[in-house]
Order: C-alpha cells, then sequence, then structure tokens
C-alpha cells in the first residue's frame, strides 16, 4: 500500500488507488468534471490538476495518475492555482450564459466551481460555438451549447447501462454528444446520466422548469416499483411530489435509480381516489366514511373474510389488515394477486440469499425464467459486473438482451433438470456459482431449481447462491407477516369469503371473488377501484411513514414526504376506524404502537437491516415441463401509479412500442 504526503499530511492507500483518491484520503477537495468513482478514468477536463514531486514541474490530473510511495503532493500552490484558473477559463470560453433558466441552477457543478476555482472575469470577447440539441426520449432534455464534454453520458451508458447508444461526433472544439441516429436512449436507466451531468447539458425533461432545489422540500423514502427497494429522496413542494432521485446505498442501489422509479411520480397527483365510495344501482357513488364503513359491516361477513396485499403496500397496512382478520376470526391471507402459489414454508428458500451486492463476486450464473433486465433493473447492473469480472451466464426462458454476454439454453421448463454437460462443467469449477429464479419459472418450476442446490454446489461455507427473484416491493414482507395460503389466492377465493379486502390490489381478476363484498383500500383508480363494489381511499408510499422488505430480506423504512388528498387516510388508520365499527377494536392507536405490535410478532420487522432467516429446504416436485412466459409484459407500466403517470405512458409508447413523437421547435 503506498504511502505519500498530501499538503504535509501523511496517506497510505490501497495498491492501484489514483492520486485523486489519496487527496480525497487526506482529506482534501479536488475539483472535477470528467472523473466518477463508478466510471472509467477519462481524462477530459483537466480540472483535477494537482502539483506532484518527484515529477516535471508542471501541474499533473490527479484523476489519471497512480498513487506511488514517497510522492509529494500539492493542491495549494500558486502553480495548481493559476492552473486551475486558467482550465476553467477555458471551459467557460463557450458555455452559455443560462443560469437563470437552466435547471440545473442551483446543483451545478460547473457553478460552484468557477466560484471556488475560478477566476472573476473573463478574457473572452470573440462569438460563443453554439449547438443544435439533441433528441434523447421523453426523459432526457438536451441543452448541448452547455455541454463541456466530460463524456460522463457516454461512459455510463457503456459500461453500467450497457446499451451502448451516446457516444461523441466530431472533434475538438467541433465535437458533440449525441445518441446513435439522434434515437431515444433506450435504457430503463436513462434517467441516471442527468445526475451525471456536471453542467446543464442533460437535464430531466418531465422537470423540466418545474421548481428550484432551494424550493423543495427532501424526505427519505423507499422505492416501490420494483422489489429492489431502491433508497430515494422524494423532492416536493407544498402537497405534490415534483422528482424522485436516489440515495447512495452500497448494498442496495448504489446511486443509482430506474427511470419508473425517478418519472411515475407524476402519476401521484393523477386518478386520484380522494373520497369513499359505495356502489349503488351499478354506479360508484361518492359517500361519508361513515356511510362507507356501513355498507362493509351490512355484510354481516363474521369470519368469512378475507384480504389480498397489492404489489406497493407497506408492511404496516398488511399487519393492521391482518390484525382486523384475525380479530374476527379469519386467517385468509394472500399476496399473490397473480395466482402463483409457490411453496413459502421456508422464507430462506424464496428469498435473495446472495445479496444485491454478492451477485457481483459470482463466477457462474444460471437465470431461470426471469427477465431481469425488467424485472430489477439494478440487479441487472450487478450481473454486468460480475460478467465484467469473468462470470459466466446462462439462461433459460425467452430470449431477451440482458446487456451482457448470456448463453441462452432454451425456453422449456424441462431443462432445469437436465442441464447440459457444458453448464454443469462451468458450474463445477465455479467458487462461487448462483441461480436466479424468476416469476416466470417460480410457480411450476422451484422445486426443480432447488433441486440444483445439490447438482450445482449452490451452498457452501459462507455463500448460499440459490437466489429467488421477486418483483413487488410487498412481497417480501407479506410473506413475513404470512401473506401466503397453501394454493395460493385461487384457495382463498375456493373458500368464498364474503367479504374481501384488497389492499391496493390491482392485478386480481375480475371474477376471482365474484359473491364477496369486495373493498378496495387504495390510492389510485385502477383495475382494483373498477372492481369494487365500496372504495376506501388510502396513502400512497409518498403519503405516509411504511416499513419495506426488500428481495432480499432488507428491512428499511421510508418517511412521509406529503400529505394524503382530499379525505384519504393512511391506511392502517382506516383498518383501526373500520375496526371500532365491526366490534373487532385492533389494539393500536399510533403508527409507533402498530410496529411495537408488529415487531414482537415478527421481530425482524422491528429492526432496520437484513434479516437472518433460517435455512431450509422445502421438499418439493422436481418434476418441471413446458414454455416460461414473462410475467411483465410493459416495463413502464406494472402497477397503479406508473399507468397514471403520463411520463411512463409515453415511454412505453415510444420506447416499446415504437411510437415517434414531433418535437415542437423552440
Amino acid at each position: 500500500m503506498p504511502k505519500l504526503t498530501v499538503d504535509g499530511i501523511e496517506v497510505e492507500v490501497p495498491a492501484g488507488a489514483t492520486v485523486l483518491q489519496a487527496c480525497e484520503a487526506a482529506g482534501k477537495e479536488v475539483p472535477r468534471f470528467c472523473y466518477h468513482e463508478r466510471l472509467s478514468i477519462a481524462g477530459n477536463c483537466r480540472m483535477c490538476l494537482v502539483e506532484v514531486k518527484p515529477g516535471p514541474p508542471k501541474p499533473q490530473a490527479s484523476c489519471a495518475l497512480p498513487a506511488a510511495d514517497n510522492q509529494e503532493i500539492r493542491t495549494d500552490t500558486a502553480m495548481v492555482k493559476k492552473a486551475r484558473e486558467g482550465v476553467m477559463e477555458f471551459l467557460l470560453i463557450n458555455h452559455p450564459l443560462d443560469c437563470p433558466i437552466c435547471d440545473q441552477g442551483g446543483e451545478c457543478d460547473l457553478q460552484d466551481q468557477s466560484i471556488a476555482y475560478g477566476r472573476g472575469h473573463s478574457r473572452y470577447d470573440e462569438s460563443k460555438r453554439a449547438v443544435t440539441e439533441k433528441y434523447m426520449g421523453p426523459i432526457v432534455k438536451t441543452a448541448m451549447t452547455r455541454c463541456i464534454q466530460c463524456t460522463r453520458c457516454v461512459r455510463f451508458a457503456e459500461e453500467v447501462a450497457g446499451v451502448e447508444e451516446v457516444g461523441a461526433l466530431y472533434r475538438g472544439e467541433n465535437m458533440q454528444i449525441t445518441t446513435y441516429l439522434e434515437k431515444a436512449f433506450t435504457s430503463e436507466l436513462s434517467g441516471n446520466i442527468v445526475d451525471l451531468c456536471p453542467v446543464g447539458a442533460l437535464t430531466s425533461k418531465p422537470y423540466a422548469f418545474e421548481a428550484r432545489p432551494w424550493e423543495l422540500k427532501k424526505s427519505f423514502a423507499i422505492d416501490v416499483m420494483d422489489a429492489v427497494g431502491t433508497n430515494i429522496r422524494l423532492d416536493s413542494r407544498g402537497r405534490q411530489v415534483l422528482r424522485a432521485l436516489p440515495r447512495i446505498n452500497e448494498d442496495v442501489n448504489e446511486e443509482w435509480a430506474s427511470d419508473k422509479t425517478r418519472h411515475a411520480v407524476d402519476g401521484l397527483v393523477r386518478r386520484r381516489l380522494d373520497k369513499p365510495y359505495v356502489e349503488k344501482d351499478g354506479k360508484l357513488v361518492p359517500v361519508t366514511w361513515g356511510e362507507a364503513f356501513g355498507a362493509i359491516k351490512a355484510v354481516n361477513a363474521g369470519a368469512s373474510v378475507a384480504a389480498i396485499a397489492g404489489d406497493l403496500v407497506d408492511c404496516e397496512t398488511m399487519y393492521a389488515a391482518k390484525a382486523l382478520l384475525r380479530s374476527m376470526g379469519s386467517d385468509l391471507l394472500e399476496g399473490r394477486q397473480t395466482g402463483l402459489a409457490y411453496d413459502t414454508s421456508s422464507i430462506a428458500a424464496v428469498n435473495f440469499n446472495t445479496t444485491i451486492a454478492g451477485i457481483e463476486t459470482a463466477d457462474a450464473i444460471l437465470i431461470i425464467g426471469s427477465n431481469v433486465r425488467w424485472e430489477a433493473p439494478l440487479v441487472n447492473t450487478r450481473i454486468r459486473k460480475a460478467v465484467k469480472r469473468g462470470a459466466k451466464v446462462f439462461a433459460i426462458g425467452p430470449e431477451v438482451d440482458l446487456t451482457y454476454p448470456v448463453n441462452w439454453l432454451g425456453n422449456d421448463l424441462g431443462l432445469v433438470g437436465s442441464l447440459p454437460q457444458a453448464v454443469t462443467d462451468v458450474f463445477g469449477k465455479a467458487a462461487r456459482p448462483a441461480v436466479i429464479v424468476g416469476g416466470g419459472a417460480l410457480n411450476k418450476g422451484q422445486g426443480a431449481s432447488l433441486g440444483l442446490i445439490d447438482s450445482l454446489g449452490l451452498v457452501k461455507d459462507g455463500w448460499n447462491g440459490y437466489n429467488v427473484l421477486h418483483m413487488a416491493a410487498s412481497r417480501m414482507g407479506g410473506l413475513m407477516l404470512g401473506y401466503a395460503a397453501d394454493g395460493g389466492i385461487a384457495a382463498v377465493a375456493a373458500k368464498s369469503p364474503k367479504l374481501v379486502f384488497l389492499l391496493g390490489a390491482d392485478e386480481v381478476s375480475d371474477d376471482r371473488f365474484a359473491g364477496a363484498l369486495k373493498v378496495y383500500v387504495g390510492h389510485h383508480g385502477d383495475k382494483g377501484a373498477a372492481q369494487a363494489d365500496v372504495i376506501l381511499p388510502a396513502a400512497a408510499y409518498s403519503e405516509k411513514s411504511g416499513t419495506y422488505v426488500n428481495l432480499e430480506g432488507r428491512v428499511q423504512r421510508g418517511d412521509r414526504a406529503v400529505f394524503p388528498p382530499g379525505d384519504a387516510r393512511e391506511d392502517w388508520a382506516i383498518f383501526r376506524a373500520l375496526s371500532d365499527v365491526l366490534g373487532a377494536t385492533l389494539p393500536f392507536d399510533t403508527l409507533d404502537a402498530l410496529r411495537a405490535k408488529m415487531a414482537e410478532e415478527v421481530p425482524a420487522l422491528g429492526t432496520l437491516g437484513l434479516a437472518s432467516f433460517a435455512w431450509s429446504v422445502p421438499s418439493l416436485d422436481a418434476s418441471a415441463s413446458g414454455e416460461i412466459g414473462s410475467p411483465i409484459k410493459d416495463f413502464y407500466l406494472t402497477n397503479a401509479i406508473a399507468r397514471a403517470s403520463d411520463t411512463m405512458q409515453r415511454c412505453s409508447a415510444e420506447l416499446l412500442h415504437g411510437m415517434d413523437y414531433a418535437e415542437a421547435a423552440e
């Protein structure tokens, strides 16, 4: 490990570290535009100049210079100061004075660093260059005259997203960044290049001209668009969430977020349920809360009641509903709306056991019935990292572009029980083998996939390579709370409950509970509300504090950003009020009291972090055959919030269905 001094401070850094990283280790700030710790080194901008001894008597770019023993680094000399001022002056030569109308204003690296490291005046009198705007799709808005050619967006597209559609044209002063043939950037991670851009060249198209950062209230939340549990920050003004940005969490999402996570937020104010409804004469009619509760009580369901949890609900909602059903004498709970009925006797056997970060270190991976790129985009980026480190990836299922080399074995579940010799040879030599079972194979192929634990040697000391990839944010929390009936939702429906609570459940088929009074407790007028007899307006994920468990069993909590609209209330409070009317009063009056009761019943839900599940393997039928279908038909329209989002509707129409949008002249 090299030892060197930075401004007189001695530091020791890992082998392979750069001088810039050594400066950071010493607590010294070094300005930069092109350098990013998660991308390859480009050395374009030259802003990170420092003085290095021994070495030539000139400033050197610290981002591309390896740290070495006995180096003496200076970041504060007159030579370094003058060099940085010169670089900043060159960067500003052609940069337009757009700060008053630029969406990056207040969050712009160029603004901040020009004040800290730039000259107080300009010597440039010539005309500035201008670059035509580029079209990058419905997510990214361009103003390429502002571009300083740092190439962060190009490197992200190639190295992280795996979609090589962003690059540079021409040379020198005429260089321009654009997409291939100026078409939309066809990646579900495209919004990340807006965060990466150090200037206002790439900004968020849905958020354009909406707000300044100092106007916004910032709240920490957990994303519910998939089961990854992306850590996000919701920026709101008044009663509306204006944008969602990722927070850094190395164990979960690093610092990325999918486009659905970022831009489905405009769906939070559309198609909202803001008052109770009861069906009268074939029509849903607005009523008071008392009338809605009265309609539910009038059923006299007794113990004939069931609860179906949707994909977006938090653990508190599911626990409150469970407590109400238990007080009424029922245990009919289910969270797998679409008919999945896999074995849940061992939660460890339906968990992502390598962890999200751990899959990076796998050296042989078999994917069964999963389009990981759509089902969990940020797990897919981790698999890309594993492939870069030399991992071999095999897959069974419909062929799709996963952005890395995959050896497709076919689309027959029977292959799980009779893998080709080439696959078993690779896994036999693997130190950290992994299998990922997706929703397409989980229902009928779990028994066969469990057989791979022994045949492929997936479980070793300090390593468990058996993974199940869930797609719903509520799934793991629901399994921990018992939302998994033997036989799935079909078994619940077979008991013909008189009263059914749909907890934001929008994917339940209309005829599933034909004879029951359906009570939809949710926030959007979507498929679930359309079949309901009673609607109780609830809070979306941005409007309540909630506990979520991601696909690897990590317990996380999000805070409330805004209040629910109109008469809508938090879900747990709805069940608490309803319990009084039904004569089955629940034993909590506050969210804290509810969480305490929930933690008593399921201790893992009371402690944030990775839950521990006892490893056991259920004995299931290992025979499997038949084609594997994709559980996700449209990445951008998977839930009620996304379907209400204009941005997601446009992404679906343009990126998946080939619809062309004409751009207005500006």
